[in-house]
């Protein structure tokens, strides 16, 4: 199987797509819409997944060769951008910094927006990612639906609903905007519940259902012919989320998210736009162990987060020169418990703050550069300038791991970056490199007795920790005619201080789960390798393929593995679309994992693969155009783990799926 699904994979490799005309757009100016929704990673390019039409934010972003996920469960994956952890890379919605409240990360930025509300999603990769605070891995940016003003009055909207088998989730999306000349309106509501799935031996996954609502609306008004003020709101709730590799579960966890923009453009002068915009949000999250009457010692687990922000962006533009400009602030609280209750309940509980109540301020300044040489190569450079500061209110609870560490800390966040695209016919290359530093994350700088499932260790932070610095080189390679196109992307990383977890000598486990301590350390350096190929071709006017490989290899100072770094994989699609009718299959899997690190709770996994297809046609009810869809996921009913599945939970077997999509 593992030698057919090669095949299939570099099969439009061999094809002859020579003698035609290169297009005038590159593969980096091409843009595929998927649905709603659309991905733009650094090169420009869209990735595009026919396969399902009601993908959740998390699957959709599983579309892009830059991104895995770490599943803990059915709900909320943690994202990995260039085979990184979620400190390594910046999340945000409309450039709004927004952190979660969960100690166990059970609760990323992607899980607090919803397909229906986002318009695209801008991944940038390593420094080039650095415009809304410093990074290492890149950034994801989750755009929300903007709608643009109108002459005329225009109402537009969609209705879809849905049902997938596997695990019984019924889930409702909506969404509708209302247009004129001084007044916009976007709006959007949806609803997902779902069961225990049943992994592919049949067996039930327990504790891996889940709630979630999610409703957002934005409001915008033309002042004059060339500005608009815009309120934003988003409003999330999620209940009775279940986690089969965690011990505890989700009780609940509430979001709101808020800001209100201004925007001026200009019609002449150096500066085309000025766009800013204030914003808050509030996080709470509420883990406990009540649904886990296997558990010896009761825990509850609450967290909050609290931020307040400005983004203010300026837009300029000469003859063939482009820049922007922005400025990025925010004021954050973190706070997050830890009460065990002893059997007896007489008798006192026990109480710490895993989070003791820490305060980062970050104020930094942007630029990114575009200068056109010719019309057929560019070069972008760019960097930015940050302040980090941090103040742990309970400052005790680090004392006692780190004694006299200071209260507060103050870091400096500098980086870098410079890249060079040319096209050649038709070829396209690109090459560049990138310099930044990021500061330790609350948990790495103040976390404390935080317990990881994953190796089964209590974590301790710490406040003297160095900042991480990156150097990074990446280069591309591509072509692109007619009917073909062939990728190549490659990036490679060189990470001093990398933080991470070693065993501590001193301190005793305080989960009885435990059976140790680790403190977050510095390694004196680790490496990253990323490389990617994609590969397209127009077998017939209505028949396509696409092909992905990636590989990645991280290791550190002393020639070790790396935790959660993804083994060759690959994806191989063939989509036809005729008429009103659309077929779409896709093989995808893993080879074996052999570079895995025993040390950091990892063990080998095997190799799987997984098949998908669906059907969809496209009619009319009353002039309005409808879809209804049909497919299956894991054809094959596979029983599988995949390296990033934590505590080598089961992924879902066999699920047949349907959807239904009212456009109007």
């Amino acid at each position: 199987m593992r030698y057919i699904t090669i095949v299939l994979l570099f099969w439009g490799m061999l094809v002859n797509a020579q003698n035609t005309e290169a297009k005038k757009d590159s593969i980096r100016e091409k843009e595929i819409k998927l649905k709603e929704v659309e991905i733009i990673v650094a090169a420009k390019k869209k990735i595009e997944t026919e396969m399902k039409m009601a993908v959740s934010v998390d699957q959709f972003l599983a579309s892009s060769d830059q991104i895995s996920f770490i599943k803990r469960g059915a709900y909320a994956w943690e994202p990995l951008l260039n085979n990184m952890s979620t400190e390594r890379s910046v999340i945000t919605i409309d450039g709004m910094h927004v952190f979660g409240a969960c100690t166990d990360k059970m609760d990323p930025i992607t899980s607090y927006v919803e397909s229906n509300n986002l318009s695209t999603i801008d991944i940038k990769s390593g420094q080039e990612g650095g415009m809304h605070g410093s990074t290492v891995a890149g950034s994801i940016d989750l755009k929300r639906k903007n709608s643009a003003f109108s002459e005329k009055q225009e109402w537009k909207g969609a209705y879809q609903s849905g049902f997938e088998f596997n695990n019984k989730q019924f889930f409702n999306l909506g969404n509708v905007s209302f247009a004129s000349h001084k007044f916009v309106a976007d709006g959007s509501i949806s609803y997902r519940k779902a069961e225990n799935y049943f992994d592919g031996n049949n067996n039930e996954v327990k504790h891996s259902q889940f709630k979630k609502f999610n409703t957002s609306l934005g409001l915008a008004y033309k002042t004059s012919t060339l500005s608009s003020l815009r309120a934003d709101a988003i409003f999330d709730v999620a209940k009775d989320v279940g986690y089969p590799a965690l011990p505890m579960d989700l009780w609940l966890s509430r979001a709101l998210i808020t800001s209100v923009a201004y925007k001026q453009l200009f019609k002449e002068g150096l500066v085309r736009v000025w766009d800013s915009k204030i914003y808050f949000n509030a996080i709470e999250h509420y883990m406990d162990d009540t649904t886990r009457p296997e558990n010896l010692v009761h825990m509850d687990m609450p967290g909050w987060s609290t931020t307040y922000g400005l983004v203010s962006k300026i837009n300029l533009k000469k003859e063939n020169y482009s820049s922007e400009v922005q400025l990025n602030a925010y004021h954050n609280v973190s706070i997050a418990e830890m009460r065990m209750y002893p059997q007896n309940r007489s008798k006192q509980t026990m109480f710490a703050y895993s989070w003791p109540w820490v305060t980062t301020r970050y104020a930094g300044l942007s630029i990114n550069n575009a200068l056109e040489i010719t019309e057929k190569s560019q070069i972008n450079f760019g960097g930015s300038l940050g302040m980090n500061y941090n103040h742990s209110k309970y400052v005790d609870f680090n004392w006692i791991f780190h004694p006299g560490a200071p209260q507060e800390k103050t870091r400096f966040l500098p980086s870098l970056y410079a890249g060079y695209t040319i096209d050649v016919k038709k070829f396209n290359f690109s090459v560049g490199g990138g310099y930044g530093h990021r500061a330790p994350s609350v948990s790495e700088g103040y976390g404390y007795y935080i317990y990881n499932s994953f190796d089964r260790y209590d974590y301790i932070g710490n406040p003297d920790l160095k900042n991480e610095i990156s150097y990074e080189i990446n280069a591309g390679a591509g072509f692109t005619d007619e009917k073909f196109s062939l990728k190549a992307k490659a990036n490679y990383f060189y990470i001093q201080n990398y933080i991470i977890g070693r065993i501590l000598s001193m301190g005793s486990p305080m989960n009885y789960q435990s059976v140790g301590v680790k403190g977050y350390t510095s390694l004196d350096y680790a490496t990253l390798f990323n490389f990617s190929l994609n590969a397209q071709y127009d077998i017939l006017e209505h028949l396509h393929w696409k092909g992905t490989l990636t590989y990645a290899r991280g290791k550190d100072n002393k020639e070790g593995n790396l935790p959660f770094i993804r083994p060759l994989s690959y994806q191989t699609s063939l989509q036809y679309h005729y008429k009103n009718f659309g077929f779409q299959t896709a093989l995808n899997g893993d080879f074996e994992q052999i570079n895995y690190s025993p040390e950091y709770g990892e063990d080998k996994t095997p190799s799987y693969r997984v098949w998908n297809l669906s059907a969809d046609y496209t009619f009319y009810i009353n002039n309005f155009k409808t879809v209804f869809q049909i497919g299956a996921e894991n054809v094959l009913n596979e029983y599988y783990s995949t390296y990033a599945d934590w505590g080598n939970i089961p992924r879902m077997g066999r699920n047949i799926f349907t959807s239904l999509k009212i456009n109007f």
